[in-house]
């Protein structure tokens, strides 16, 4: 008998260590998490519908019966809760319908990477993922072709451009102008920011030859800043590799870069590595062909008069 137990003892201590080995190994074999785009504007957003509660973490955590550390696994990107358990948390903290459906409808895909983005008839007034990326960039290299990039926008060449899109109902175009000049706030000294300009995009009166004055003198006032740079891509250059369109590709401390490309009622978020690195390629091409910074703002004053 005494035998018997013996056995049994040393086969719990054995499962035992067995386990305890699984679980390492588990530990090693296990993918790194990863960040995505849809992960980090649902992780933000869920902290904001907890925050508008006005009450603390574990206050919420109480409310729908889950321990804290569950729901700081789910702000964070570490899954453990269902659609239904998110649904009820949401109802908890009493989330407006429209928010309430966006963080579901992440949530389903919060670790895809690329995203499009649908905005209907025109894009929404505050571009909420571009902006929250522009906000935690570490660089930002940017090429448009036809406008002015919106954080260097005045508001009077903001209203022009704005008031000219066939989308935007006139009831918006004010609160649309204090959002896009708002974005001037992305211009922090913790961003290096490039600006790749066609100088077509300088030539053209937005707003009439006042309005496009200023803004050009904002540019090259802007362009003094240490961590701004303005160049332009001559017309005389001819073809170059911007043809194919506009973007914004941002880096990041912590995070992979990304690339956006805006239309005008969808958003295109790049994610993955080898799409990436085409733009770089575009980038180091325009880099070749623009203008210097010094004859960059010699242009820029220039056409200014």
């Amino acid at each position: 008998m005494e035998g018997l137990q013996a056995n049994a003892l040393l086969g719990c201590v054995a499962t035992k260590r067995s386990g305890m080995a699984m679980n390492a190994t588990t530990v090693l074999v296990m993918p790194k998490r990863f960040s995505t785009a849809r992960g980090r504007e649902f992780g933000d957003g869920l902290r904001a519908a907890i925050a508008a509660t006005g009450m603390t973490s574990r206050a919420v955590a109480d409310l729908v019966d889950w321990q804290e550390a569950k729901l700081s696994d789910l702000v964070n990107g570490k899954g453990g809760a269902t659609e239904l358990e998110l649904a009820l948390l949401l109802g908890t903290c009493r989330t407006p319908a429209p928010e309430r459906d966006h963080l579901m409808t992440l949530f389903r895909a919060t670790n895809v990477k690329g995203w499009l983005q649908e905005h209907g008839a025109a894009e929404p007034i505050q571009p909420r993922t571009l902006v929250h990326h522009e906000a935690i960039a570490k660089t930002l290299i940017s090429w448009l072709p036809l406008l002015v990039h919106g954080t260097l926008q005045i508001p009077d060449y903001a209203r022009a451009v704005i008031a000219a899109n066939a989308n935007v109902p006139d009831d918006e175009i004010e609160e649309r102008v204090a959002a896009r000049v708002a974005r001037k706030e992305a211009l922090r000294p913790g961003l290096k920011a490039t600006f790749f300009i066609h100088e077509s995009v300088l030539r053209t009166p937005v707003g009439g030859e006042e309005v496009m004055r200023a803004q050009l003198r904002h540019l090259s006032k802007v362009s003094m800043r240490p961590n701004v740079v303005i160049r332009v891509v001559p017309t005389s250059i001819g073809a170059h590799a911007g043809h194919s369109g506009g973007f914004n590709l941002m880096r990041f401390h912590k995070i992979e870069p990304v690339v956006f490309v805006e239309s005008e009622n969808a958003s295109l978020i790049i994610e993955a590595p080898l799409p990436i690195k085409s733009y770089d390629a575009v980038v180091e091409s325009l880099g070749r062909t623009a203008l210097d910074e010094e004859q960059s703002r010699s242009l820029i004053n220039d056409i200014a008069g």
